[in-house]
């Protein structure tokens, strides 16, 4: 919005033109989502408790938890807000891959407040039935899986890009439908997963979505990608700005969300930013570095797949509690230890994840 402003008034005044660069809006979206977040978040929070939209706990988890009732939740919304706000403000709102990020981000969200509506204000502890989360969350990464695989600019778009190896790309066709609905709804439901601590699962967002910032930068630009020997898709350059944004919101939620919380993001908040980073990976190529960067959402993900399959199949269970930042929990750790720890190995795993870059 406001680059249409200026790029009209850098005609009367050429200093104006600086906004044309993807680097200073980048900036400039992360301070504003940063600087909505701090001044929206107490007004949020207040507002969440008026309506009493308090946090039930599980009586069977760790017993420190059991004092957290009652917390605010669904301040998912106020990272929605500053997300949508600031890439309002600064990205090219002509641009499709703009508009795909936005509103596949909008729609998780909007299933997510369903389901914390449910649980929070009409005490229903099952929330929106599974079965009805999952297909709503399936016709929308479809929806998107289909928008991208028909517009498509060339075969580069359905190229999947294999890391650490020059010039290994292994061509998709119509499997990369199959592969972007896997990606979008499997990102939205891992980052729900690791929301179940003060801080843990917003801030490895937060990594990875600067990370992923970086690689649609270089992506969209074609003397980079050249370069680089990654895939060049024209006018990518500009999710930069919704990856800025969600950092800026992410780091203004945190503000509050960090241990002992102010308030929980909920599912609002966790589904819409997990499908977010999703659909921003396939669209920059880069669906197998994402799951190393997001390693952790990974192994949460799977502590859960492999605590069912055990315990249905032997009777066992594989960990004291799934996800797995409540098995460490229940062997002892302080909350603050495993949060902190977690983070360490996110920033490793993005590092690693950017290093494929250049080892190649």
């Amino acid at each position: 919005m406001l680059l249409w402003l200026t790029e009209y008034l850098s005609e009367f005044y050429a200093p104006f033109s600086v906004f044309k660069y993807l680097t200073l809006r980048g900036i400039l979206a992360v301070l504003t989502a940063l600087l909505i977040s701090l001044v929206a978040g107490p007004k949020v929070i207040r507002l969440l408790n008026r309506l009493q939209m308090g946090q039930a706990i599980r009586t069977d988890g760790p017993k420190t938890h059991l004092e957290k009732a009652g917390t605010p939740t669904m301040g998912g919304a106020l990272i929605i807000l500053s997300i949508f706000v600031s890439s309002l403000l600064w990205s090219d709102l002509t641009n499709r891959y703009v508009w795909v990020v936005m509103i596949v981000t909008l729609l998780f969200g909007l299933i997510g407040w369903v389901d914390d509506y449910r649980k929070v204000v009409e005490k229903n502890p099952r929330g929106l039935p599974g079965r009805w989360k999952y297909f709503w969350q399936s016709v929308v990464g479809l929806g998107a899986a289909l928008f991208l695989y028909n517009s498509v600019q060339s075969p580069a778009d359905l190229e999947l890009i294999v890391p650490f190896f020059k010039d290994v790309a292994i061509y998709m066709g119509p499997f990369f439908i199959v592969l972007t609905y896997f990606v979008i709804v499997g990102t939205s439901n891992a980052v729900n997963l690791t929301d179940g601590l003060d801080g843990l699962a917003i801030l490895p967002t937060v990594l990875v979505a600067g990370a992923l910032g970086i690689f649609a930068y270089l992506t969209g630009h074609f003397q980079f990608a050249s370069y680089l020997h990654i895939p060049y898709i024209a006018g990518a350059g500009e999710l930069l700005i919704i990856t800025a944004a969600i950092c800026g919101a992410g780091l203004g939620f945190l503000w509050f969300n960090t241990y002992p919380a102010m308030v929980f993001m909920g599912d609002v908040g966790s589904l819409a930013l997990g499908a977010a980073l999703g659909v921003i990976a396939v669209i920059v190529r880069q669906e197998i570095v994402l799951m190393i960067m997001g390693g952790v959402f990974v192994m949460e993900t799977l502590s859960v797949i492999l605590q069912v399959g055990s315990y249905k199949m032997t009777g066992k269970r594989v960990f004291r509690m799934a996800p797995l930042h409540h098995h460490y929990e229940l062997k002892g750790w302080p909350e603050p230890r495993v949060i902190v720890r977690f983070w360490i190995i996110t920033v490793m795993l993005v590092l690693l994840g950017l290093a494929t870059l250049k080892l190649r």
